[in-house]
């Protein structure tokens, strides 16, 4: 069972990568922020949406994938894979729900690496569908920030 732990500071004061910050189950997207330098960009004025990977969904990757990602070398790789993970605009749960009802069950987002994620619904979960057809669940939703809102996915996401 997956727990999430956010500290008890006002996360809605917080910008993004704070709320990562606070959360124990997010250390390894905050290393891999940081690799990818792209911390000021995630601090900046937004709005982003976030889905935030756990560090679960960094360890089910393929041994060896997230230690070559993080070496200097691979840092626009790297980077091209986090911004995957992002779109402009404050997206609540809600009004994803809204978008995939609306659109007849699949609602497409453009995220900031132009990349598409597709959303759909699995009973009450929204699940995410990459670029290589891999799912990922949204565990967690509407972690506010001053920047935007993050939202929980149980999988790392990746682009074509």
């Amino acid at each position: 069972m997956l727990t999430f732990c956010f500290s008890t500071v006002s996360i809605a004061q917080s910008d993004i990568v704070d709320v990562a910050l606070s959360s124990k189950d997010h250390t390894t997207l905050v290393a891999a922020v940081k690799a990818a330098d792209l911390v000021n960009t995630l601090k900046g004025e937004g709005p982003f949406t976030v889905f935030a990977p756990t560090n679960a969904a960094f360890d089910a990757l393929p041994a060896g994938t997230l230690e070559s990602l993080l070496k200097p070398e691979a840092k626009s790789k790297l980077a091209s894979i986090l911004t995957y993970h992002v779109v402009a605009g404050n997206f609540k749960a809600a009004d994803v729900v809204a978008a995939i009802k609306k659109s007849g069950g699949k609602f497409t987002i453009k995220t900031v690496n132009g990349g598409t994620l597709t959303a759909s619904l699995k009973g009450d979960k929204v699940v995410l569908t990459d670029g290589n057809g891999n799912t990922s669940t949204i565990t967690a939703t509407d972690l506010k920030a001053s920047n935007g809102v993050v939202h929980v996915i149980d999988s790392v996401v990746l682009p074509k």
